[in-house]
């Protein structure tokens, strides 16, 4: 430029700096500027970039975003809904409100032959519900204290995976990014449609048994697992005349067949009217409730089926199980695998199929229980933001607790898998059944059932179940031991604690 110039004549060159003046110091050039550089700032900004972005604001996505929050990442919450997931919402904790006031009930019973007159208690939903929803709205303010305390950034909006070549989601026309992304969308109850039943649109889920108003008075639940165990338990004993209608002869088929011989039991025997063999086969709405259309099989005679109906339902609930929360989420645009359930397939690290993307919880579709997904998100960050490559869930000996009438406390392997893994010659059982002392002096009466599956040579304890007072709040420190690897010669070893229903684990013979 400087050679250029230098070959012109004065005149000429002082016109060139002129004319070249003008232009830059236009209105319109400074305009084109402050374009240009707002261009790249949004450019810039279209995509905003965390170290870790999670989807899913239940308890496993929480669970993971505060751990990686803690360890330095720059994290941030996508939630469609509440905080806290289904657990916190429509799941364990509103549950176990319920469950609480239906031991009220049942106590209530017993309170007679422990010199107590109680002749005048009533019972108010009304004020149970507003009680319980309080508590579940005062849960969801300090999860977002928490969030807000760990310099979480929470962002409400359902997301969406984009098609740009990195993990991108876009929520509310704004886009996220992060070389760790997170999948915790957690589940669904399953639902049937009209088509497959007619008229089962009228029908509820468990979901929207949080939002009923008042007490049912006549309650139809469909389903043999624990969600309809637990929400049959809870409106027959505050009340309800409830139906519980399932398809073979028992309830919690999937549990130890000696747990789940005894609840079908306990159930009947709470007043529960269990339609055995059975399926509902259509609904319809009356101006006097609802009507269930029931079909019951023999088993023994194939072409032998009996039609019935249940009039003057108030209630009718459907807990058919539960699908995960998947679609919608443009996650095949991203290579990320699913099974036919549209479970989200992982490896023992939570590594989905596309690097960088990851899920816990429910929508893996795997022991679907809280604290299995609060452990697998909290893993899941030591390994991502702390270095601990080996940072994994184990997955074998979880406890679980059914919240039955009475409860259900089970770990381990049940006696159809010991011996399926072990050779029956190689498996030994244990078990017991029994009246707890506090039924000694109450008309009501109410078993206690107990059983250790223990397998090899040394009577290695892999799989302990029971039913019955406090088994759901005894679980805790027993499964703790299975998983330490006791054998039944250390649980011989303690001594008992009397009288307690508990000692019968120690005294077994």
């Amino acid at each position: 430029m400087a050679l250029f110039l230098g070959r012109l004549p004065f005149a000429k060159a002082s016109a060139w700096f002129a004319a070249r003046r003008l232009i830059f110091s236009s209105p319109r050039r400074h305009e084109l500027i402050r374009r240009s550089m707002a261009s790249d700032r949004a450019s810039a900004a279209e995509t905003t970039r965390f170290d870790f972005l999670v989807i899913g604001g239940g308890s496993g996505g929480l669970a993971g975003a505060r751990r990686a929050a803690e360890l330095g990442a720059n994290t941030a919450v996508i939630e469609s809904h509440k905080l806290g997931g289904t657990c916190v919402n429509v799941g364990c904790v509103p549950k176990k409100v319920m469950w609480n006031a239906a031991v009220h009930a049942e106590y209530l019973h017993d309170h007679s032959d422990y010199g107590f007159a109680t002749e005048n208690a009533q019972f108010s939903w009304e004020t149970l519900k507003a009680k319980r929803d309080a508590y579940v709205s005062h849960l969801n303010r300090i999860y977002r204290n928490n969030l807000d305390r760990a310099k979480i950034q929470t962002i409400q909006g359902y997301a969406r995976f984009t098609d740009d070549p990195e993990p991108t989601v876009e929520v509310n026309g704004r886009k996220l990014t992060a070389p760790h992304i997170l999948i915790a969308t957690g589940g669904q109850p399953s639902v049937l449609s009209d088509d497959e039943v007619p008229g089962a649109s009228l029908g509820i889920t468990s979901d929207g048994f949080f939002e009923l108003e008042t007490l049912p008075k006549r309650s139809v639940i469909v389903g043999a697992g624990y969600i309809a165990v637990e929400m049959a338990g809870i409106l027959a004993t505050l009340g309800s005349k409830t139906s519980l209608v399932i398809r073979q002869t028992g309830v919690l088929r999937n549990f130890d067949a000696f747990i789940s011989a005894n609840c079908t039991k306990e159930l009947q025997n709470n007043g529960v009217d269990l339609w055995k063999n059975s399926q509902v086969t259509s609904v319809s709405k009356t101006d006097k409730g609802l009507e269930v259309t029931i079909v019951t099989k023999d088993p023994e005679k194939k072409n032998d089926e009996k039609t019935s109906t249940i009039e003057e339902v108030e209630c009718l609930l459907w807990a058919i199980g539960r699908q995960p929360n998947s679609s919608g989420l443009n996650i095949g645009s991203m290579g990320v695998d699913t099974d036919e359930r549209g479970n989200i397939i992982v490896d023992e690290f939570q590594n989905t199929s596309r690097p960088g993307i990851y899920a816990v919880g429910d929508v893996c579709g795997k022991a679907l229980l809280t604290p299995v997904a609060i452990a697998a998100g909290r893993k899941l960050a030591h390994r991502l933001f702390e270095g601990k490559k080996d940072s994994k869930l184990d997955y074998s000996t979880i406890p679980t607790v059914v919240f039955s009438h009475p409860p259900i406390g089970t770990v381990g392997l049940t006696e159809e898998e010991a011996i399926k893994s072990h050779e029956k010659e190689n498996v030994k059982i244990y078990k017991t059944s029994f009246t707890p002392m506090y039924h000694a002096i109450t008309s009501r009466k109410s078993q206690c059932i107990m059983k250790l599956v223990c397998a090899g040579k040394e009577e290695k304890v892999v799989g302990l179940h029971m039913q019955g007072l406090g088994c759901d709040e005894m679980l805790q420190g027993f499964a703790v031991a299975i998983k330490m690897g006791a054998t039944k010669a250390d649980f011989d070893n303690t001594v008992a604690i009397h009288p307690t229903s508990s000692e019968e684990f120690v005294t077994m013979r």
